[in-house]
């Protein structure tokens, strides 16, 4: 056990400062993709829209995502090219959030968000690609950190956002008072708004004005959260500069070869490429069927419990303000915060865990987890006090499955395949996808019906991760067949290059 620590320290240290920068740059991430829920009714309020026009944002933000964790295989091919892209894109994110206070209209709003989308998506393709890369077998420890800072982003980006968010009406006319919208009413606005993507609540009943003079404070919010990134593409650049990666260095050309052997060590020509790439026909010829059974099945899974982060996190407080809970709109609020919080300690926990414990145990556990708690949160449906408990143990137990997931499917592959692309884009579409299609669900046949598509959905995950299990058994016994000359034994030690 000793001498097991001292070897993943000794990863560790050697790879120290790529590892850091990649978990600076997902709580960046972290920080962005959580802070356009809470401040849409100022953006609202900014642009002068509609709140149906508005909501549209979401869709282009998660959209553009979904885009870019597809793409980021491309800029993958060197360590150079990955850092550089990092560096671009953690960059335009800052620049992007600087110039949002000066979009007067939803249009420019929504580009800017696609923008910004698209950077977030390749940033989180590339960094699960280069964590995977670095310590390859040992990689679940690091990816569940790395997941870790995407969650501390998200908890604080509410806190930056706060204090700039109106809390009266932010559009004044001439025949309109300050209160014509409630206090009460935008806060409730505002948490049925977060994560529901293109989802509109019932908002009849609200006087939204969109002709006036415009009151909101919001720009600095953006301001600060742009000025907050910029730390991020520094510290990027700082790694390269320090590396020798940069071509004003004299060096430059050896220690960039040192570099690109040190992270792509074991990687073939058919290694990590975009999720267009690993359509390539001719170079799927020749793959035994469980090859693609693992890619499609793994990245069904998260697709899966992905989406139904999103729509838990989405819809809890619509669900727990609706009969028969009825819950009060401050008391619910604090729902969808004690979810995220869950989901971040879990992560941190989950890193010591999957030190001790192997992959499929712990996805196990997870998912047969996740369906418990839904399960006890159907029965026990009139008990707010059950409500809060249940959101936090399902934040626990659904924390870990992806980046375990991911770490698993890499193994069984022998970072050989397209596992990480697929499955970070898998991970993107669930959260987009499934979240509207519960969320009309639940437009048509109550609030409910939230619970009971999120458990349906739980069930259909657990079978197809025993599915997978036996698909990688069977994989595994191919690998190892003598006729086939390989032996999965045979795989080098991580960290060895």
């Amino acid at each position: 056990m000793k001498l097991l620590d001292e070897r993943i320290w000794a990863l560790f240290k050697r790879h120290w400062k790529y590892t850091l920068t990649y978990w600076s740059v997902f709580f960046s991430f972290g920080l962005c993709i959580a802070f356009l829920g809470p401040t849409l009714l100022d953006l609202r309020c900014q642009t002068q829209s509609s709140l149906q026009q508005i909501t549209w944002v979401f869709f282009s933000q998660q959209f553009f995502l979904l885009v870019g964790s597809s793409l980021g295989g491309l800029f993958k091919r060197t360590l150079l090219s990955s850092l550089w892209t990092l560096f671009s894109c953690a960059l335009v994110i800052s620049l992007v959030f600087s110039v949002i206070p000066l979009c007067d209209h939803v249009s420019l709003l929504s580009v800017a968000m696609a923008i910004a989308g698209l950077a977030m998506g390749v940033i989180d393709t590339i960094a699960n690609l280069q964590l995977v890369k670095l310590y390859q077998r040992d990689s679940a420890i690091f990816l569940q950190a790395l997941h870790f800072f995407i969650g501390l982003g998200a908890l604080v980006s509410p806190l930056v956002a706060d204090p700039f968010l109106s809390e009266d009406s932010c559009v004044l006319g001439a025949n309109w008072t300050l209160n014509s919208t409630s206090p009460a009413d935008l806060e409730h606005l505002r948490e049925s708004l977060v994560g529901q993507g293109a989802v509109i609540p019932n908002i009849s009943q609200y006087p939204l004005h969109t002709e006036g003079v415009v009151i909101t404070r919001v720009s600095y919010a953006f301001w600060i959260i742009a000025l907050i990134n910029l730390p991020v593409p520094a510290a990027v650049l700082a790694l390269m500069y320090r590396e020798r990666l940069l071509p004003c260095s004299s060096t430059g050309t050896r220690l960039l070869e040192r570099a690109d052997s040190q992270s792509g060590a074991g990687e073939s020509s058919e290694g990590h490429q975009s999720f267009f790439h690993c359509c390539n026909l001719a170079k799927l010829r020749g793959r035994p069927a469980t090859f693609f059974l693992l890619h499609a099945l793994g990245g069904a899974i998260v697709f899966i419990t992905d989406g139904i982060i999103g729509s838990y996190a989405g819809f809890v407080y619509t669900y727990a303000v609706s009969p028969p809970l009825l819950m009060g709109h401050k008391t619910a609020g604090y729902l969808d915060t004690l979810f995220w919080a869950a989901i971040t300690v879990g992560r941190l926990a989950f890193i010591y865990l999957s030190y001790r414990y192997p992959a499929p145990r712990l996805l196990t556990f997870s998912l047969l987890g996740v369906i418990v708690v839904q399960c006890l949160l159907m029965i026990f449906y009139t008990s707010c006090v059950f409500l809060f408990i249940g959101t936090c143990v399902l934040g626990l137990c659904i924390s870990s499955v992806f980046p375990s997931m991911l770490a698993f499917t890499e193994d069984i592959l022998d970072y050989k395949g397209c596992a990480t692309t697929v499955l970070v884009t898998s991970a993107s579409s669930g959260e987009m996808l499934l979240q509207l299609l519960i969320g009309s669900v639940i437009d048509s046949q109550g609030s409910y019906s939230f619970l009971l598509c999120c458990t349906v959905t739980s069930f259909i995950s657990l079978c197809l991760f025993l599915l997978f299990l036996v698909v990688q058994r069977c994989h595994r016994n191919g690998q190892t067949d003598p006729s086939q000359g390989t032996d999965l034994k045979e795989k080098p030690q991580p960290g060895g290059s």
